[in-house]
C-alpha cells in the first residue's frame, strides 16, 4: 500500500504542475496531495513500528506561528533545549529531544524519515529542509514519562509550504500529539485544517491554551470546545490552559496538570495501528482515486469507441464487398480454381497448350492495351483501405469533440487526439501491410472451397462428366471469339462463358445446395479473416494509444493497481499488508 500511495502522490503532483491555478481542480489537487502526504508518513510509521516494536512513546508539540510551541518543549524538558525566538518561523525543521531515552533506541528512525538527513542540532541550516535533528536530555522532568518530544514548525506561515512534509512526519509519527495554540490562534482555519487531517490517527491529544490573561480561560476553554465539536467527532481532549504572568514574563504549567501527559501516555495502544490505518485510508480512498477512475472511465469509454468503430468498419466491408451483387469475385476465384481441376486427365496438357497457342495474339494485344492503361487495385483491397481510412477519420473527429465537451478529461481526450494524429499513417501502413498478408494467405481458403466441391462432384460421375464436357466446349467457343475479336478483352471472353456454363450447371444439379453451403462458409471465414485483420492491425494499435501518450496531464495508473490496492484496502485490519 504503501509504494502505491507513494504513486499517487507523485502522480498528483505531476499533473498539478501541468494546471494553471484557474483550473477548478488546482486547489483540489493541493490538498489532496497534503492528504497523501499524511497518509505516506503514516504507512511508513506501521513500518517502523513493525521493525522496532521497541520503540519509545514520541510525542509532537504542534502548533501556528508564536504559539509558543518551543517554550512548551522546554517548559516539558525542563530544560533550555529548543531554540526560541519572537520570530515567526523561527523553527523550520523537526527536532527531537529524548527524555530517559539514549539515542541508540531509536534505531530505524532514519529509514522512518527517508529522504531526511539526521543532523546535529548545530548544523541544521534554515536553506536546507530536507533534514532533522535528534538530541538528548540530560534533564529528568516531572511532567514527562520516558520519551522522544518532537519540536515542531509551524503550518501556517507563508514559507510553512517548503517545510511542510518534515512537519507531517514528525506529526505522523508521535504516539500523542501536544497541540498548542494562542487565545489568538485557536480559531484559525489553519489549525483545524491540521486537526481534521489527523484525526483518522487516533492519537491520544492534549491542547494547552498559551498566553491567556488571567479570567479569560473560561470563555476560551468554551469556544475552543465548540471549535473541536464542529471540526471532530472524537471526544473533546484534556486541555491545559496558560496563564501569562507579567511578573515573570512567560507563562507557567499549571500544577493541577502536573501529570496531564504521564496519564495520557496510557492511552498509547500501538496494536491498535492497523485500525486507525485502515480506518484513514477508508476515509479518503474515494476521493483520492476519483481522477484516476475518471480515466479509467474515459478509457473504457475509448474502448467502446474502437470497439464500435470496428463492428461498423467489418459491417461497412459485409455491405460493401461481400454480400455486394457486383463487387464480390471470391467465390468465383473459387470455381476458376474448380475449372483447373475439371481438366479431363490425359488431355489437359495437350488442351493447355493448343489454348496457350490459339490466344496469343490476343494476349499480346492484351498486355500492349495493358501497358498504357495503369491496373487498378483489388477491388476487396481497396474497399478494405478506404474502410480503414475513414474509421481514423472518424476517431479523430469524435476525440476532438470530446476534448471540447468533457470538462474533466477534457486534456485526457485532446491528448489522445494528438496522438492518433501523430500515429495515423503508422497505424495505417502496418493495416495496409496487414490486407496485403491476408490477401495472399486467404487463397488457400479459396483452394479449399474449390477443392471440397471437386470432391463433392466426384459422388456424381455423371455431373462430373457433364461438366468437363461444358468445360472442353466452353473453351472452344471462347477460343473462337477470342481470335475473331483480335485479342480485345480476351480474359473477360475466356473466363465468363465457362464460369457461368459451370455455376448454372451446378445450380441445377443435386449438389446445388451444398455448393451455396461452400459460397456461404467461405464469406463466413473471409469475414472471419477480415475481422481478424480489424482487431490486430487497428484495434490493438487504437486500443493501446492512451498509453502510448508520455504527458505529465494525467495520472496514469493501471485499473490493475487500484484494484490490488483496494484489495489490500479491503482486508481485515489485521490481514492489512503493505505492498
Amino acid at each position: 500500500m504503501l509504494d502505491f500511495i507513494q504513486l499517487l502522490k507523485q502522480r498528483y503532483q505531476t499533473v498539478l504542475a501541468r494546471l494553471d491555478n484557474k483550473n477548478p481542480h488546482y486547489f483540489e489537487y493541493q490538498h489532496t496531495i497534503e492528504q497523501l502526504l499524511y497518509a505516506e508518513a503514516f504507512l511508513r510509521k506501521g513500518k517502523l513500528l513493525a521493525e522496532s516494536p521497541g520503540l519509545p512513546l514520541q510525542i509532537a508539540v504542534i502548533g501556528p506561528t508564536q504559539a509558543g510551541k518551543s517554550s512548551v518543549v522546554n517548559w516539558l524538558l525542563n530544560a533550555d533545549l529548543a531554540g526560541v525566538s519572537p520570530l515567526a518561523g523561527y523553527t523550520v525543521h523537526a527536532q527531537g529531544y529524548c527524555h530517559g531515552v539514549s539515542y541508540s533506541a531509536l534505531a530505524g528512525l532514519q529509514h522512518y524519515f527517508g529522504r531526511f538527513e539526521a543532523l546535529p542540532v548545530t548544523a541544521l541550516n534554515r536553506q536546507r529542509y530536507d533534514c532533522y535533528a535528534v538530541s538528548e536530555s540530560a534533564a529528568v522532568s516531572a511532567l514527562l514519562p520516558v520519551c522522544v518530544v518532537w519540536d515542531t514548525p509551524d503550518f501556517d506561515s507563508i514559507d510553512a509550504i517548503d517545510y511542510r512534509e518534515g512537519l507531517i512526519r514528525a506529526i505522523a509519527l508521535a504516539d500523542l500529539v501536544v497541540l498548542v495554540v494562542s487565545k489568538e490562534k485557536y480559531a484559525d482555519q489553519a489549525v483545524w485544517e491540521v486537526m481534521t487531517s489527523i484525526a483518522g490517527f487516533g492519537q491520544p491529544t492534549l491542547v494547552c491554551l498559551n498566553k491567556l490573561a488571567e479570567g479569560s480561560e473560561a470563555v476560551v476553554l468554551e469556544s475552543f470546545r465548540e471549535k473541536w465539536r464542529q471540526y471532530r467527532s472524537d471526544p473533546v481532549p484534556a486541555v491545559v490552559p496558560m496563564l501569562f504572568h507579567k511578573t515573570v514574563g512567560d507563562t507557567v504549567w499549571p500544577p493541577e496538570h502536573a501529570v496531564a501527559l504521564k496519564q495520557l501516555a496510557k492511552q498509547v495502544q500501538p496494536k491498535d495501528y492497523p485500525h486507525h490505518r485502515q480506518r484513514f485510508l477508508k476515509q479518503h480512498w474515494r476521493s483520492w482515486l476519483a481522477p484516476v477512475q475518471a480515466e479509467h472511465a474515459a478509457q473504457q469509454r475509448w474502448s467502446a469507441l474502437v470497439d464500435q468503430a470496428i463492428q461498423q468498419a467489418a459491417a461497412a466491408y459485409r455491405r460493401d464487398f461481400l454480400d455486394h451483387p457486383h463487387h464480390y469475385h471470391t467465390f468465383q476465384a473459387a470455381l476458376l480454381n474448380l475449372l483447373q481441376l475439371l481438366e479431363i486427365p490425359g488431355v489437359a496438357r495437350l488442351i493447355s497448350k493448343v489454348r496457350r497457342v490459339m490466344t496469343w495474339p490476343a494476349r499480346k494485344l492484351w498486355a500492349l492495351g495493358r501497358e498504357s492503361v495503369p491496373q487498378s487495385a483489388d477491388q476487396e483491397l481497396a474497399i478494405l483501405q478506404q474502410i480503414g481510412r475513414h474509421l481514423t477519420i472518424q476517431l479523430a473527429d469524435r476525440l476532438y469533440e470530446l476534448s471540447e465537451t468533457e470538462a474533466d478529461n477534457g486534456i485526457w481526450w485532446r491528448d489522445n487526439a494528438i496522438a492518433l494524429r501523430q500515429q495515423k499513417d503508422p497505424v495505417l501502413s502496418g493495416y495496409v501491410q496487414a490486407l496485403s498478408e491476408y490477401h495472399h494467405d486467404f487463397r488457400l481458403e479459396i483452394d479449399a472451397a474449390a477443392q471440397r466441391l471437386y470432391l463433392k462432384l466426384q459422388e456424381q460421375p455423371l455431373l462430373l462428366n457433364g461438366l468437363r464436357a461444358t468445360r472442353l466446349s466452353t473453351d472452344a467457343g471462347a477460343m473462337l471469339l477470342a481470335i475473331q475479336a483480335g485479342g480485345v478483352g480476351v480474359h473477360d471472353l475466356l473466363l465468363t462463358p465457362l464460369i457461368l456454363s459451370v455455376t448454372s450447371l451446378l445450380a441445377e444439379s443435386a449438389v446445388g445446395s451444398y455448393m451455396y453451403g461452400v459460397e456461404a462458409e467461405l464469406k463466413q471465414r473471409q469475414l472471419q479473416a477480415v475481422r481478424c485483420v480489424l482487431e490486430e492491425s487497428l484495434c490493438k494499435p487504437l486500443l493501446s494509444l492512451p498509453s502510448t501518450v508520455q504527458t505529465s496531464g494525467r495520472f496514469n495508473i493501471s485499473e490493475h493497481d487500484c484494484l490490488r490496492a483496494e484489495q489490500t484496502l479491503s482486508e481485515k485490519k489485521h490481514g492489512l499488508r503493505i505492498l
